[in-house]
């Protein structure tokens, strides 16, 4: 009996409980007035996010619980600057910040540094102005240099460490149409070398090596039109958010050459969810942050929101391996149990 307690005990604890199944999607609400976040950010160590203001000056974290703190005021930018992208540095103990303003002329486009001990700037680096700017999102490597979308003209740009700025890579040009609206848009780093974008107005989604900024169009079984950000969980897959359509979920075979989308999940495209970021234990969270709201020049907005999104299918397929490592463990157990009596049997005949 004692090895039978140990052998079901042994079931359970490679089953586990399912971190999926067992419990309702995380959704955060949270309240801070005019806010109007476009992008958001997760940071492990401190367990929050991060997200800017399309109509403050400032950066503030919210926790899972809800709960908004305000980490970064800087009031030395200019009146009507935005903080759009951002990025944590951990390694570095900073945080990166996409600046755009479009009241001041030309158009500011830049990227700050903030020391996440002190929440002082470190640096605010401009980013050389080409015909028609709009800084967008920003991504971070290993080693602490800044990955910056143009979505105006299409360009990433690049800056170091210590916050010397370059064009980097013209990825999008050739799939891009002014006309069509927002060009290179969301962008994320992977561990393996290189940066994933998508371009709203095209669908596309290109692989950009981060050493000389070549980039290749990956090639999907079809576009993600109106694609917003882009992310990438631990286990590959990336996911892609549109706040006029859905969640995207796709996987690769070949390090992203190609990819194909093997699931969808609904957004609500009334609360305009612009960006999408890999949380705790995987978990994939959108942001609502009703920009749509501030972009028509409405105000007074003071609760936005945070929700987990998950797959149909990989909530099936979870189920699916569940069943299957209980079938292969009861039949395990009850071939034991026939090798044990089998055993006894013959002891018992000698005797």
């Amino acid at each position: 009996m004692a090895i039978e307690a140990w052998l079901i005990t042994t079931v359970l604890l490679l089953l586990g409980p399912s971190p999926i199944r067992g419990r309702d999607a995380h959704v955060i609400n949270f309240r801070s007035p005019n806010l109007y976040p476009e992008s958001l950010t997760w940071d492990p160590e401190a367990k929050q996010f991060l997200m800017g203001s399309l109509r403050q000056r400032r950066i503030v974290g919210v926790s899972e619980k809800g709960v908004v703190e305000t980490l970064i005021t800087d009031r030395e930018l200019p009146v009507g600057a935005s903080f759009l992208g951002v990025a944590v540095d951990r390694p570095r103990n900073r945080v990166l910040a996409v600046v755009h303003c479009r009241d001041s002329v030309p158009w500011v486009n830049a990227l700050a540094a903030y020391d996440m001990g002190s929440r002082r700037r470190m640096f605010l680096s401009g980013l050389p102005s080409e015909e028609m700017d709009a800084a967008k999102d920003v991504a971070v490597d290993e080693v602490g240099n800044g990955f910056v979308t143009n979505s105006g003209g299409n360009l990433i740009w690049k800056v170091s460490r210590e916050g010397w700025a370059w064009i980097f890579s013209r990825c999008g040009m050739g799939t891009y149409e002014r006309s069509l609206g927002v060009g290179l848009n969301g962008i994320t780093y992977v561990s393996k070398g290189y940066l994933l974008v998508v371009q709203s107005s095209s669908g596309k989604v290109f692989k950009v090596d981060s050493e000389d900024g070549t980039a290749r169009n990956v090639f999907l079984n079809h576009d993600l039109l109106g694609a917003e950000d882009i992310a990438v969980r631990n286990d590959g897959a990336a996911v892609v958010v549109s706040p006029f359509k859905h969640l995207w979920l796709l996987k690769t075979i070949d390090n992203w050459s190609q990819a194909s989308v093997y699931d969808t999940v609904p957004v609500n495209v009334h609360r305009y969810p612009t960006s999408v970021v890999i949380g705790d234990k995987d978990r994939v969270y959108v942001l609502y942050g009703h920009l749509d709201e501030a972009r028509m020049g409405f105000s007074g907005r003071d609760r936005f929101g945070i929700a987990e999104l998950r797959s149909k299918k990989e909530l099936h397929q979870h189920s699916i391996w569940i069943f299957l490592l209980i079938a292969i463990a009861f039949a395990y157990f009850c071939f034991w149990r026939f090798q044990i009596r089998h055993l006894v049997h013959k002891m018992d005949k000698l005797n």
